[in-house]
């Protein structure tokens, strides 16, 4: 039954009334809008009907590879090799597998790399549904590289869906069984944690617990985050190891697109972020050689940054090697940046006097006032040296006055340390 019979058997319309009733009046009224409006609708254009999506491209037709089988099922895994004499950035493939082990651990901070081979390590970092962790944040894809007789080799794990997921991690367990040790940009804080979780939910052993660990976050902020916005892989990639990304996936787009790719399974949408996760794996080897050719001193890097030496020298002071912060700092204090030589001499001088060499510090102490008059930190010092070791308190007292005097824009923190120390000398002078 159509709409208008209904409405004329509920309204009573054709059947005759005797007498004027006002109630069917108004019911009538009611049915004549209704009409008015179904054949309005009658005449609205209908919608144009979307256009069917393109179809999609297997992922195998944009990204080489091919799928992989464990006893837990099946992934698709995607391989390739840089030779030894490749680019990336500013460095060649082959100079990157020369790197001292020593070195190695003096970045990671721990001992357990000595007596390691490069090739024993296995470089990590995860594409995921999300950054929040969690259980609820799923790792889809899991790059993976390596140094094999002077090429890189990466092998990128990619689960197509959840259920891939137990076989992915099973084969990856299964990697880093054959290697020593783990590289990896944040790492600690992030990757490792969730695969931890992913391998408990699966119920599969995890062979990545407990391996030594070189997070070059790290080192990277204390060494390069001077002069860079971030301290992001993709800011030292183009500010430190000049490599420059074309096309690249921003990192926040990566989750909607593997999200994407599970309604549609158009491999374009996966492309870009497999190159993304290749490059970083490539980045953090040169980024690895990079810090490693800092804390050696920079003597094979021509074009280092005196900044990131010097702050390199630093970690050396920090950690308790001295004699590796001498080292990188001798050239500096001759540097052509005013700032860089100044802050170089201040922390050899506090080398010297450390080692007892007060000659040499005091030398630098006073080099240092002979070009910065009123240099607070040289002053006191200095004045340490004249009251302590050489019992010249006349001279003391005179050096610390004229900053006192002289010096403009003091802090009251080093205006209170100076006026102690006055205070301190005119004591002395009187109990003489």
């Amino acid at each position: 039954m159509s709409l208008k019979d209904r409405i004329n058997r509920l309204t009573g319309d054709g059947v005759k009334s005797v007498q004027a009733d006002p109630k069917q009046e108004r019911i009538s009224e009611l049915r004549r809008r209704i009409e008015e409006v179904m054949n309005r609708r009658e005449h609205i254009a209908p919608a144009i009907a979307p256009q069917p999506r393109s179809a999609a491209v297997a992922l195998e037709r944009v990204v080489e590879g091919e799928e992989l089988e464990t006893e837990h099922g099946r992934f698709f895994c995607s391989r390739s090799t840089l030779t030894e004499k490749d680019f990336h950035g500013h460095s060649r493939v082959g100079d990157l597998a020369c790197l001292s082990m020593d070195t190695a651990a003096f970045l990671a901070g721990t001992q357990a790399l000595r007596g390691f081979s490069l090739e024993d390590g296995l470089f990590l970092d995860t594409e995921t549904t999300g950054l929040a962790g969690g259980t609820g944040t799923f790792p889809f894809l899991i790059g993976l590289g390596w140094f094999e007789k002077g090429t890189f080799i990466t092998s990128q794990l990619f689960a197509r869906d959840f259920s891939e997921e137990r076989s992915m991690l099973a084969f990856l367990s299964g990697l880093a069984s054959t290697k020593r040790f783990l590289v990896t940009f944040n790492g600690r804080a992030y990757d490792l944690n969730l695969l931890s979780s992913r391998y408990i939910l699966n119920r599969t052993p995890d062979m990545l617990f407990g391996m030594p660990h070189i997070d070059l976050l790290h080192p990277s902020r204390r060494i390069l985050a001077h002069r860079l916005e971030n301290a992001r892989l993709v800011t030292i990639e183009a500010q430190v190891l000049g490599v420059r990304r074309e096309d690249d996936v921003p990192g926040y787009e990566i989750p909607q697109r593997y999200f994407d790719w599970l309604k549609g399974r158009d491999g374009r949408l996966m492309d870009a972020v497999f190159r993304h996760n290749r490059l970083d794996i490539v980045s953090m080897a040169s980024l690895l050689k990079h810090l490693a050719g800092l804390v050696e001193g920079g003597h094979e890097m021509p074009d280092a940054h005196p900044g990131d030496l010097l702050c390199a020298a630093r970690l050396h002071h920090d950690r308790g090697d001295l004699e590796s912060a001498r080292r990188i700092l001798e050239p500096l204090k001759e540097c052509m940046h005013p700032d860089i030589a100044l802050s170089a001499r201040k922390s050899l001088s506090l080398i010297h006097k450390r080692s007892f060499q007060w000659d040499e510090a005091v030398s630098l102490w006073k080099d240092i006032i002979a070009t910065y008059p009123h240099d607070v930190f040289a002053a006191e010092e200095l004045a340490k040296w004249y009251e302590h070791h050489a019992r010249e308190l006349g001279l003391a007292m005179e050096l610390v006055q004229r900053i006192l005097d002289e010096a403009r824009h003091l802090a009251e923190t080093e205006r209170q340390s100076l006026e102690h120390r006055m205070k301190r000398l005119l004591h002395k002078v009187s109990l003489r």
